[in-house]
């Protein structure tokens, strides 16, 4: 069974940092591009980030462009997303995916298979 279940959350004031993990066991990690996705109040769902099963080619919005980072540790199952200079817009429920194949790092949310519960992120201005 997949599992998904991300971490590190919480309340920042307006230009601190915060850094998400994700940790996806029951199937090889390695394998799977990963992406984060984010959920507004009164907003559908918004594609993040994403980074490639190799990490060596990843994809962002443009409005965390700069400011955000993913990257991942294949050896720990995990996947980061540090988020810089964070502004009130950024505030949300932030989601991990685990992707259908290892080849797409894109931005749709169909192309994600295994989903995690979320984590929420709330910016203080």
């Amino acid at each position: 069974q997949v599992q998904v279940v991300e971490s590190g959350g919480g309340l920042v004031q307006a230009g601190g940092s915060l850094r998400l993990s994700c940790v996806a066991s029951g199937r090889t990690f390695s394998f799977y591009a990963m992406g984060w996705f984010r959920q507004a109040p009164g907003k559908e769902r918004e594609f993040v980030a994403a980074i490639s099963w190799s990490a060596g080619d990843t994809n962002y919005r443009d409005s965390v462009k700069g400011r955000f980072t993913i990257s991942r540790d294949n050896a720990k199952n995990t996947v980061y997303l540090q988020m810089d200079n964070l502004k009130p817009e950024d505030t949300a429920v932030y989601y991990c995916a685990s992707s259908r194949n290892g080849a797409y790092y894109g931005g749709s949310e169909n192309e994600y298979r295994y989903w995690g519960q979320g984590t929420q992120v709330t910016v203080s201005s």
